[in-house]
């Protein structure tokens, strides 16, 4: 070959590969398009509550990584909107499944459903499989979880939560063993799908258990054996226990406890044990009065609760605060204060049931269902969010009895404290401005923090709480707030005083005070403590 003809051959050698890429940048192969297909799936975001009382409080991460949680893999039918979702591999299956509790809005009374979502190995997509309603009625209530009930090892899918009747509700699905078209060579049987709501002919799940009652229902866990640890046998199935108005009784706190047992023959739970439990002989009538509405039963609960151990004794380092006025319900145990706000309550038969958020962690979730145990107690149960891993927290449930009234009857009243004044002040924190409104402005350095704060009387002391609102999630657990005793060196009269530096003051029943020292405190179970810290003194700044 010749040096011309060498030269000829690379240029057609080069326009073909050319025209080769350009062909298949235009022209994509057919498997492209189908791997585009699997990897962009359909994204669904759940319509969040617009009054929940948090928009400034949660982290924007925080509030993607709730939607990701809250995105089916599919999209759901007209009308059906989501109210949990469950990700998981609850089959040791290597692709992510889903379990989805919806409603559907074109029903009148729609129950919440459940749909299961997986990866079709034949379709190479996510498809629902199987789909059923449940006895809840309320989104607001629903809890979904999985737990090898039967002690096989095999998948149960829960849903707990109250219908319309104001009825706690448990409706538990096991999955079949016995599968049809199976998947050739995938590694997992596959079921044909159920499309929407149908549950005819074979399905993948079975109804086990759909308890309704009055008052609660609890899974009974028990210990299982070693063997059973070490996958080397079953274990023993869980009971289920339901307490109930026991209507034979005049005592409007005598209940009943109903215990279900899992039936191998039948598949189902039925009740074993039907047992009277007598309750606390109190006043009628104010028991009544009581539970008469959910905000008869706030307006009891509201203030401070200590746990009541096994042995009957009040544990002062383990409380529940209750503050329904200001949407706010306080756990301390284990020297750890948790804030949640108060977004909803619904009335039971003996309390009421509600759903809270915390307040920096928009993630995470409980829900306290409250029963009144006695006109001095309350028997309380808390449902953590399972979507969220957050390790151990203190054992909440059990009993608590209500905080008694100050033993000096003597004590003098709290001083009258105006809670908002319009002032700016110097100090070594930096730069604060107070806000009428009840917000504030810190400007240390260049760098501006913003949050709201309040002053208040205690014990005939005034007080100083400021609530930033950049509270990162790393400081979730701790204090969510900052508290000074408020010491007022030099006060000016509110009629005002020509001969100060003092700044118009809007309102005439808060004098603003030329100096202010504040020391740094914290307020708990065992009184005002002082924090030893550095003393803060503010000057009020010249115009």
């Amino acid at each position: 070959m010749t040096k011309g003809t060498f030269r000829i051959v690379t240029v057609v050698i080069f326009i073909v590969a050319a025209l080769c890429i350009g062909a298949l940048i235009l022209f994509p192969v057919p498997w492209a398009a189908k791997k585009n297909r699997v990897d962009h799936q359909a994204r669904i975001i759940i319509p969040q509550n617009q009054n929940t009382g948090t928009e400034d409080s949660g982290d924007l991460g925080e509030q993607m990584a709730r939607e990701d949680s809250m995105t089916a893999k599919v999209p759901l039918n007209e009308g059906e909107v989501i109210v949990s979702v469950l990700n998981g591999n609850f089959d040791a299956y290597p692709m992510e499944e889903q379990f989805v509790a919806y409603r559907n809005l074109l029903e009148a009374e729609s129950p919440i459903y459940i749909t299961f979502i997986a990866y079709d190995e034949t379709t190479k997509e996510y498809k629902r499989f199987w789909s059923a309603p449940s006895a809840a009625t309320r989104p607001g209530t629903i809890s979904l979880y999985t737990q090898d009930l039967l002690g096989d090892r095999s998948i149960c899918v829960l849903l707990s939560g109250m219908n319309g009747l104001g009825e706690h509700t448990l409706t538990v699905f096991h999955k079949n063993t016995v599968q049809i078209n199976p998947a050739p060579n995938s590694g997992r049987t596959n079921p044909s799908p159920i499309r929407g709501n149908d549950t005819g002919g074979n399905e993948l799940f079975s109804k086990i258990a759909e308890l309704r009652i009055d008052g609660n229902i609890t899974v009974r866990e028990t210990e299982r054996t070693q063997a059973y640890q070490l996958g080397q046998s079953k274990g023993q199935s869980f009971a289920i226990a339901a307490y109930g108005r026991d209507f034979e009784s005049s005592n409007l706190l005598d209940q009943v406890e109903i215990i279900y047992a899992y039936n191998t023959g039948n598949g189902l739970y039925e009740q074993t044990s039907r047992t009277r439990i007598p309750g606390t002989q109190v006043e009628q009538r104010r028991v009544q009065e009581i539970l008469s509405s959910s905000q008869a039963f706030e307006d009891f609960i509201t203030g401070l609760w200590y746990f009541v151990t096994p042995q009957g004794t009040i544990d002062t380092h383990q409380y529940i605060y209750f503050s329904p006025a200001s949407h706010e319900i306080i756990f301390y145990g284990d020297e750890i204060q948790q804030v949640f706000t108060w977004q909803n309550s619904t009335a039971t038969r003996y309390g009421i049931y509600v759903s809270s958020q915390n307040i920096s962690v928009s993630t995470l979730r409980r829900s306290v269902d409250i029963e009144l145990e006695s006109l001095e107690s309350l028997k309380i149960k808390v449902f953590e969010d399972v979507r969220l891993k957050i390790g151990v927290n203190a054992p909440w449930d059990g009993s608590y009895k209500k905080a008694s009234p100050p033993e000096d009857s003597t004590q003098k009243p709290d001083v009258p404290v105006t809670a908002f004044i319009d002032a700016c002040y110097d100090s070594s924190m930096g730069k604060i401005q107070f806000y009428s409104n009840g917000s504030y402005e810190l400007n240390s350095n260049g760098a501006v923090r913003q949050g709201k704060y309040a002053f208040f009387g205690l014990q005939n002391q005034e007080f100083l709480e400021l609530r930033p609102n950049d509270v990162r999630p790393e400081t979730a657990s701790g204090p969510q707030r900052e508290t000074y005793l408020v010491q007022d060196d030099n006060p000016l009269k509110s009629s005002g005083d020509t001969g100060t530096e003092s700044k118009p003051n809007t309102n005439a029943a808060s004098p603003v005070r030329k100096t202010l020292t504040l020391l740094r405190v914290r307020i708990g179970v065992e009184g005002i403590e002082k924090l030893n810290q550095v003393p803060i003194l503010l000057t009020l700044a010249s115009e």
